[in-house]
């Protein structure tokens, strides 16, 4: 089953330097590969850093990081929810410490409703 993993990682742009976002997405790529079934070169991630937003009272030292993870439907809740916590575990290891903020850290694990895919040489 093929997993055509699109990831899209949001995060406060206080966190440029903090969030090694390739070594993030070099980890989870094959490990999430595996655990889904899916091969290697379908996945793909792109990271936006967020240069305004409002967390909880407007604070200054809130920042967040948040992943969509979607995947092709097949998989059951179990999966998913290994997934999801896989890739909390991972994204947290890739944000150094001594940031002075208070991060939250959130992954979506969903399905692609529709999805269409063409390779060009």
């Amino acid at each position: 089953m093929s997993g055509m993993p699109q990831i899209t990682v949001e995060y406060s742009a206080a966190l440029t330097d903090a969030f090694d976002r390739h070594g993030f997405a070099l980890a989870l790529h094959p490990t999430a590969a595996e655990l889904i079934g899916s091969a290697l070169p379908d996945f793909k991630t792109r990271f936006r850093s967020i240069t305004e937003a409002v967390i909880g009272n407007g604070e200054v030292t809130e920042a967040m990081i948040h992943v969509d993870l979607a995947i092709l439907p097949g998989r059951d809740a179990e999966l998913k929810t290994h997934l999801g916590d896989l890739t909390l575990a991972m994204l947290c290891e890739h944000i150094k410490p001594g940031t002075g903020l208070n991060i939250q850290v959130t992954v979506e694990v969903r399905d692609i409703a529709s999805y269409h895919k063409r390779w060009l040489p």
